[in-house]
């Protein structure tokens, strides 16, 4: 037996054999040159590869929902990106062949990339996945992806292609495990949202032959070989609860009676719905780049409108937190993002865009309200990026301009948990992105796997911030109420959701998947005793021993395999 070690992103504990990604496309010779052709013919040849290829992404995104959706509409413009295939196009000119100028162009772009660090290097995988494809395409080759299997296995890779992640089989794939990766890579939040046990950063995990048995257990983050009777057992018990955790009764309180409103992060209608059905009281984060990907223009009001109204009539005695647009970094969009700036994600992004392309947040908000004239749903609105008073301020004047009456803020700038109080006396409400928040107080990409450990959200920093966030809210309370909720990865951590509570966290909003395991846990615990276990993680001095101390407070957890 031997045991590979990494961070655990979603729990579960299962068996199975592994199946390794199949090698990636081989790289085209250096030096290859076109022949028998003409430059007219080979850049022709260059650019219909490009385009079957996101042709075939684009139809992959029609069939898929939420975060699947978003990463295929994502690498899908990628694949008809100007750079890359102008840079290709030059190399072709020149007298390279259309294979070896898609892969040097490919590189380029990539280490470009890399370079800009945050958002934009977490594109770098989504670039070189592309150049791949159109390689293969160009070769008449099928394109790389998941191996083809009959019976279910555990998938084991480098790294996996956001593209592959995101449409992978769940009835297939056991389980997930990786050599590179974070918490909040790709691969974790799309493992989280299909329920999929999985560990990142996982050193050596190449080295495991095809058909080989593993015991992959997503909590505690390893991969044992060859598993004997102890780890057989836990399997079949994990099987047994998480049948049992399958269905939430849509009501969450702690054992003395508090309320925890339990919402879902959904992406469009038919996400608002499955989150509906899986018991969420409401959506704590509609990601409304759904509307707005993919296309070259800005949709128009009245598609706007009818899109977010599919999501307010899947609650409709329930509450909706729209987020507005958040372009810009690891989203952009042609009508309105820079594609030349030297750091995307400290640049114009989420509510900065309104600065350089006035207009386009008024229309949005203007068709959020039509959306909820006449709905039911308790209806609020939240900006992004949000760093000063004075932004809070403005955009809670622009709701008031479109008939909105419940303004709020994204907590993801460090400066904006340090002057909560300030900020939370313009707006109504807060919501803490837990993911942009981690990252940017740890300074920690959160797609490297050697920075994993920093980029994680029970870094004692990071629940320092989201405990002064609520100290703010609760100083500000004299302009009334202020609601503080999660919505990043971290309220969908059984245990860091009671540390959440414990902190004075309001609402938590997750993967529909997660609400049944969250409740669970949550319902086992007084608050009293999640304040206690909030404080033992704020003293602790690392984030590994902040986990460690409250996972060794909720003893559930174990028994449930969370």
């Amino acid at each position: 037996m031997s045991t590979f070690v990494g961070v655990g992103v979603s729990p579960g504990r299962v068996i199975g054999p592994v199946r390794q990604m199949p090698r990636a496309v081989a790289e085209p010779p250096a030096g290859e040159r076109w022949s028998d052709t003409t430059v007219d013919d080979e850049t022709a040849h260059l650019l219909a590869a490009a385009k079957a290829v996101q042709a075939e992404l684009r139809g992959r995104a029609e069939s898929a929902t939420g975060d699947a959706k978003a990463v295929l509409e994502a690498t899908a413009m990628m694949a008809a990106d100007p750079m890359l295939l102008k840079s290709a196009n030059t190399l072709v000119v020149a007298g390279t062949s259309a294979e070896r100028a898609v892969w040097e162009a490919g590189a380029q772009v990539a280490d470009m990339l890399r370079g800009l660090g945050g958002y934009m290097a977490e594109r770098t995988q989504d670039v070189l996945d592309v150049r791949s494809r159109i390689v293969a395409e160009l070769r008449g080759l099928p394109a790389p992806g998941i191996p083809a299997s009959e019976t279910p296995f555990v998938l084991a890779a480098e790294d996996l292609a956001p593209a592959d992640t995101a449409t992978l089989n769940p009835d297939l794939v056991l389980a997930l495990v990786t050599g590179s990766g974070g918490p909040q890579s790709h691969t974790a939040i799309l493992a989280r949202a299909l329920g999929l046990p999985a560990v990142v950063a996982v050193h050596g995990v190449d080295g495991i032959d095809d058909g080989t048995e593993v015991f992959v257990d997503g909590a505690a983050g390893s991969v044992l070989t060859n598993p004997g009777d102890v780890e057989r057992t836990a399997a079949a018990i994990w099987s047994e609860q998480s049948r049992a955790l399958g269905s939430y009764s849509g009501t969450c309180t702690t054992t003395d009676g508090h309320r925890v409103p339990l919402l879902a992060n959904v992406g469009s209608g038919a996400d608002a719905r499955k989150a509906a059905d899986a018991g969420a009281e409401g959506v704590g984060l509609l990601r409304t780049e759904f509307c707005f990907l993919d296309r070259d223009t800005e949709p128009a009001v009245a598609e706007q409108a009818a899109a977010y109204r599919e999501v307010f009539d899947a609650f409709p005695h329930g509450k909706v937190v729209v987020r507005t647009l958040d372009a810009g970094a690891d989203k952009p969009l042609p009508f309105l993002t820079d594609a030349t700036e030297p750091n995307p994600a400290l640049g114009v992004r989420g509510y900065r865009t309104e600065l350089a392309t006035p207009g386009v947040l008024d229309r949005q908000l203007k068709a959020i309200a039509e959306a909820a004239d006449g709905a039911e749903t308790e209806v609020w609105v939240m900006a992004p990026m949000i760093a000063t008073a004075d932004e809070a301020h403005r955009f809670a004047d622009s709701c008031a301009a479109a008939g909105l009456q419940v303004p709020g803020v994204m907590v993801e700038v460090p400066s904006a948990a340090l002057t909560a109080e300030s900020i939370l006396r313009n707006v109504q409400f807060a919501s803490i992105g837990t993911n942009d928040l981690t990252q940017y107080v740890m300074a920690a990409d959160r797609q490297l796997g050697p920075l994993a450990a920093l980029n994680d959200p029970w870094q004692p920093a990071v629940l320092q911030l989201i405990k002064q966030t609520v100290a703010g809210a609760a100083a500000a309370h004299e302009n009334g109420n202020k609601s503080v909720g999660v919505c990043g990865e971290a309220a969908a951590d059984p245990a860091l959701a009671v540390v959440l509570v414990g902190l004075g966290v309001d609402t938590l909003s997750m993967s529909a998947r997660a609400l049944a395991g969250v409740a669970a846990v949550l319902a086992s615990v007084s608050l009293d005793e999640a304040r206690k276990l909030a404080e033992q993680a704020l003293g602790a001095p690392s984030a590994l021993e902040a986990r460690t101390a409250v996972r060794a407070g909720l003893p559930i957890l174990e028994t449930l395999g969370l």
